[in-house]
């Protein structure tokens, strides 16, 4: 961090007068005081005490920012709210929060690269919004043929029944609209995307997501699991949820029960650093997975919290040992005022790279990009098939060795046909045919599309113009 960096996040104790032992003590004192209450496994007590001001962090926590840096934040909040929960704000590493300077006063330094407290507390560069970063980045309102509902996918759609969240994000890709009492969910909304997703039997996975959809009462939540499985050709519901990591006292038994009544049903968390893993956060995933529920993880790269091959390596290994399956690392998207948070491409190959060989192949999540404008999650992983002919192929593995591997002699390619009565190879008969494409589609035999051509390809265009003369 450099020097301007450290002096624009000091405190001030002197009017405290307290050392360093005493400025311990007072760090986040009150949060303990709470944490010995019954109350504070109650999830809706949780959310009555939200942290929602500086003020109240600064009590918390025992700091105090200084006024024009105080200032700043507060017009952060104007534009970006704050809201942590109790539970996540005491996970805030408090044994390195302040270090003495040596000055008068403390620094902010190692407070602010704590993984909890940045993803948590706003940042005076979220005002810095960019050309190249949008309230919408991935599309979502432009790909939604009737609200609530997000159709990018051929065989799938996000369903958006909650814009509340348990906690604010600092890196949420959706900050238009989480937190919005204005854009709750209205019945008719409800209604549309039910008839839509009846009225297209492609769909056969639907991700129930938001804000969080267990921020739902259990009642509501389960007539929208309900509804969904009168849906004949829905097969498979999705929950995404970060409450197990910042409100994991909202998976009671209660819950538990009502979710295992809609199998085959998933679930993808959001845990970003093992920091974020406590004794309860521990006990709601066990609660989840003894319940029959497949669990996976959602990770976003985040500079200053996770871009750490080590950090990312114990993060992957704590899930797997928790029977969480690290699913995806996101690229950090091009959300208004995010560019704080995001990192270099490379930075992502690289600590894929480091865990493919180096720790379990289930534990190694799939780095994407969700790309702008709704193009969707792209792969970007490293290249491990280096060349091939027709005989063989060249690969390497994450040692650097280099081998080849035979191409079988006398394979016969299928020709495709689509004309599956024909075939020798058996198709289930409530398989439901999806036309191809992109590459796909010229890869596809039955197919005769030869080129695909971007739009606005100037030579295509002066060829066809030419042709028009």
């Amino acid at each position: 961090m450099s020097s301007s960096s450290t002096v624009e996040h000091r405190v001030d104790l002197r009017d405290r007068a307290v050392d360093g032992d005493g400025a311990e003590k007072l760090l986040g004192s009150r949060i303990e005081e709470w944490k010995q209450s019954p109350e504070w496994h109650d999830w809706r007590w949780q959310l009555r005490n939200s942290v929602r001001s500086i003020d109240e962090v600064e009590r918390l926590l025992g700091i105090r920012f200084e006024a024009k840096k105080r200032a700043k934040l507060e017009l952060t909040l104007r534009r970006f709210p704050l809201a942590i929960t109790p539970h996540y704000l005491s996970l805030v590493a408090r044994d390195q929060a302040l270090v003495n300077t040596g000055e008068s006063g403390y620094t902010l330094a190692k407070l602010w690269y704590d993984p909890v407290f940045r993803q948590a507390f706003p940042s005076t560069a979220e005002l810095e919004v960019r050309a190249d970063e949008h309230s919408d980045p991935l599309a979502e309102e432009s790909d939604s043929p009737v609200p609530l509902l997000t159709h990018r996918y051929p065989d799938r759609v996000l369903f958006h029944v909650s814009h509340q969240c348990a906690m604010y994000c600092r890196h949420c890709t959706r900050k238009r609209k989480v937190g919005d009492p204005r854009r709750a969910p209205a019945k008719d909304e409800y209604a549309a995307a039910f008839e839509y997703i009846r009225r297209n039997p492609e769909v056969r996975d639907v991700l129930v997501s938001g804000g969080d959809p267990l921020m739902l009462s259990d009642a509501r939540l389960e007539s929208i699991l309900k509804e969904l499985r009168s849906i004949p050709h829905v097969e498979v519901i999705r929950i995404g949820t970060r409450v197990p990591v910042v409100l994991p006292q909202r998976v009671t038994p209660e819950l538990v029960a009502m979710l295992r009544r809609y199998h085959p049903l998933w679930i993808n968390t959001h845990f970003n650093h093992s920091q974020e893993i406590c004794p309860d956060s521990e006990r709601a995933v066990a609660m989840l997975a003894d319940a029959g529920i497949p669990l996976g993880n959602q990770s976003v790269l985040l500079a200053g919290v996770n871009d750490c091959v080590r950090v990312m390596r114990r993060l992957v290994q704590d899930l797997v040992r928790m029977r969480i399956r690290p699913y995806y690392l996101y690229q950090c998207d091009l959300s208004e005022g995010l560019a704080h948070f995001r990192t270099r491409v490379g930075k992502g190959i690289e600590i894929i790279e480091s865990l493919l060989g180096h720790t379990s192949g289930f534990a190694v999540p799939t780095y994407v990009i969700d790309a702008p404008d709704g193009g969707g999650k792209i792969a970007c992983m490293p290249n491990y098939l280096v060349s091939w002919s027709t005989n063989k192929v060249v690969l390497r593995n994450y040692e650097g060795v280099m081998c080849t591997y035979p191409e079988p002699e006398g394979y016969q390619e299928p020709r495709c046909a689509k004309a599956c009565d024909d075939c020798h190879l058996q198709m289930p008969e409530h398989s439901v045919e999806v036309d191809s494409i992109g590459v796909a589609r010229l890869l596809d035999d039955a197919d005769e599309l030869r080129v695909l051509v971007p739009q606005g390809c100037e030579r295509v265009a002066r060829r066809e113009d030419e042709e028009a003369s």
